[in-house]
């Protein structure tokens, strides 16, 4: 990537917001739909508020029907009624599905199983991200796409694939992971020495020997696995570059995003991010779920920080149910009102929908829209409606920061390393106890980011290592610098485990924060289903570490079993340390402890169960996701942005409904 290529375009995602207020639409599949239908959607957008549509996303098969085809009339016709409607266009490359007579023609271009099963044409995603042929009809019809209309009014951002997540274990990816091997190591003898191959004989003589981790009789080397999802991720990376680069190349300096996906497996957010212009997500909370608005705030928490802290665009939600789960409970009009404006609370300048219009046909016939398919007279869209008013009141809120006083450290190829088999237990999860921790910070309403290992610190009043299996010298060093400079620091079980590649540190856990936490251990251990005894009342679960302090006071220990008397979670100054599974009670009081004096969203006033307060500039957002009315002290005379009512001293939220209060502020 060049400056030549490349534009800048850091201000090219605030623009469109000032222009447009909060991005509110979703993908817009128009080829699916006679013509006839294409005046009734524009309409109908425009009396829902829509001002921004992803347009083009899975049309591959229509744009090139036939090796190096170009249809583009009813491309052209769709965004020149779209900008006569005043409706901004998100034009993606179509290359997320290719089409079948690339996979007939090419079979090399269609993705193999870890079982060698070569898959077939007839779903979507069926392209294997190394094939060359694959790869140069992606970067064509990018590259024309873009000369052809970026200049169009219309288009105001670019989308580049969706949902990247595809992995391929066939020869393609075997070539390129060859490649990307000699890259990393230079040579076989490093590759093994890092790899640790004498285990099990697995010496290999020349990187040409090197296959992908496919089905195997027995385990597999953890420090190849690791590698080849490094691999993965920066190959899929790289056709993202390809495609952004081959946009850029003709011109065009609109924003480019691609829509990630959370806490998704193959793809790591922290490398990818600083690639796109503006941080973009899918999120599908289960609604079957009590806890789904705590465990989507993290999500959301997620995206934001991947930016930096610059707003993100919420590109993928559901409008009422999904498809695709076993069973698919629906959204309340309220319930994605409320999903919508939790987005804005944390972050998000976008919010759009997977899709506008419900299709009529095909595998996501039952996938909910904007626009169902009982049509406009209906509740689903009458809340689409209600939603677009709302987002066009909080046009004030945009380019705003979230406060967010503490750090929570997340990394994905930690969590990679850390689901390997052949560990203590697999019942110690990196995202469940993410998850648990994150709750806790949720239901106090104090806000966070989310941190990559090693990240500066400065400027957090607390931070907390919910599970860092990998701790390498700079994140041990940066949470040390953290520490001297006064700022809390909790480090929960089975952290700083082991090194870039997998391998156990040597010496008494957890080796890189031993001297920081005052404890050190010298084993891990599962425990029975029943749990272990505490000496609060409270039941250590899951999992152990055989400790002793070193300087450490104990705030509680073990009071059965072998491991009686044995520190499980200590304190050294401001540094606290949990070497088991607790339980809720137990890591609340610790967090108490951690966070005493670091206010949330209410200040010091408590917040009631299942009430969401955020703080976004100069806008309190409160969320009630409880059965009942939560009532919370504010400055008289708050106004709420969504009503234009003044409130104070006291503000009722109803359960379901929300408000946006900017507060009278006395000098």
């Amino acid at each position: 990537m060049t400056d030549a290529v490349r534009p800048a375009t850091s201000d090219a995602f605030p623009r469109l917001v000032a222009d447009r207020g909060i991005l509110f639409g979703g993908d817009y599949n128009p080829e699916q739909w006679p013509r006839e239908v294409w005046r009734e959607d524009v309409e109908l957008m425009q009396r829902a508020g829509v001002n921004l549509v992803t347009v083009g996303v899975f049309s591959w098969s229509t744009l090139e029907p036939h090796p190096g085809a170009r249809e583009w009339a009813w491309l052209d016709e769709i965004l020149d009624l779209l900008h006569a409607h005043g409706i901004a266009v998100d034009l993606a490359t179509p290359t997320a599905s290719p089409p079948p007579w690339m996979g007939t023609l090419h079979p090399e271009t269609l993705p193999v199983t870890r079982d060698g099963v070569r898959l077939s044409p007839g779903s979507r995603n069926q392209f294997a991200p190394s094939a060359g042929v694959y790869r140069a009809a992606a970067v064509a019809i990018a590259r024309d796409l873009a000369e052809r209309y970026a200049s169009h009014p219309a288009v105001r951002m670019w989308h580049v694939g969706n949902e990247y997540g595809q992995i391929d274990f066939g020869p393609e990816a075997a070539r390129a992971f060859r490649t990307w091997l000699r890259a990393r190591y230079g040579s076989i003898d490093a590759l093994n020495e890092a790899w640790s191959t004498r285990v099990w004989s697995q010496g290999y003589r020349d990187f040409d020997d090197i296959v992908p981790p496919r089905t195997a009789p027995y385990l597999l080397n953890p420090a190849a696995t690791l590698d080849f999802h490094r691999f993965t991720s920066d190959e899929l990376r790289d056709c993202f570059r390809e495609q952004r680069d081959a946009i850029r190349s003709v011109g065009a300096t609109q924003p480019i995003t691609t829509n990630l996906m959370g806490f998704f497996d193959l793809v790591d957010g922290w490398s990818w991010a600083p690639d796109l212009d503006v941080v973009s997500d899918d999120q599908y909370p289960d609604p079957a779920l009590a806890d789904s608005s705590q465990t989507i705030a993290l999500v959301q928490d997620l995206t934001r920080s991947l930016g930096g802290g610059r707003p993100w665009m919420l590109m993928e939600q559901a409008a009422s149910a999904v498809s695709w789960r076993p069973h698919n409970l629906p959204k309340s009009p309220a319930r994605m009102r409320l999903d919508s404006l939790q987005a804005v609370a944390r972050g998000a300048d976008g919010v759009c929908f997977f899709q506008w219009r419900q299709a009529r046909a095909g595998a996501e016939r039952f996938h909910s829209s904007m626009l169902p398919h009982a049509g406009a007279d209906s509740d689903a869209f009458r809340g689409i409606e209600r939603l677009g008013a709302d987002l066009a009141k909080l046009r004030g809120v945009t380019g705003g920061r979230v406060e967010a006083p503490v750090a929570i450290l997340f990394d994905w190829q930690g969590w990679w390393a850390a689901k390997e088999p052949a560990r203590p237990t697999e019942r110690h999860r990196t995202l469940e106890q993410l998850e648990r921790w994150h709750a806790e910070l949720w239901r106090r309403g104090i806000g966070s980011d989310l941190v990559r290992p090693g990240a500066d610190l400065a400027g957090y009043r607390a931070v907390l290592v919910p599970h860092s299996y990998i701790l390498e010298p700079d994140a041990a060093a940066a949470l040390e610098r953290a520490a001297a400079a006064g700022t809390r620091i909790v480090v929960g079980p089975f952290s700083g485990v082991a090194d870039a590649h997998g391998a156990i540190l040597q010496g008494r856990s957890p080796v890189p924060i031993r001297d920081l936490v005052g404890v050190s251990g010298e084993e891990w251990v599962g425990l029975p289903d029943s749990g272990v005894a505490l000496s609060d009342g409270s039941r250590a679960q899951i999992l152990a570490e055989r400790l002793r302090t070193d300087g450490a006071e104990v705030l509680a220990s073990y009071a059965e079993g072998d491991l009686a008397g044995r520190p499980a979670v200590t304190r050294h100054g401001d540094v606290w340390y949990l070497g088991t599974v607790t339980s809720d009670a137990l890591l609340a009081r610790v967090l108490d402890q951690a966070l005493e004096g670091i206010e949330g969203a209410l200040g010091t006033q408590a917040v009631p169960a299942g009430l969401e307060a955020v703080r976004r500039g100069d806008a309190l957002f409160l969320l009630n996701h409880a059965d009942s009315t939560a009532q919370v002290a504010v400055p008289e005379g708050s106004e709420d942005l969504l009503t234009g009512h003044k409130t104070g001293p006291t503000a009722a939220i109803a359960p379901g409904e929300a408000m946006v209060l900017i507060e009278r502020r006395t000098k």
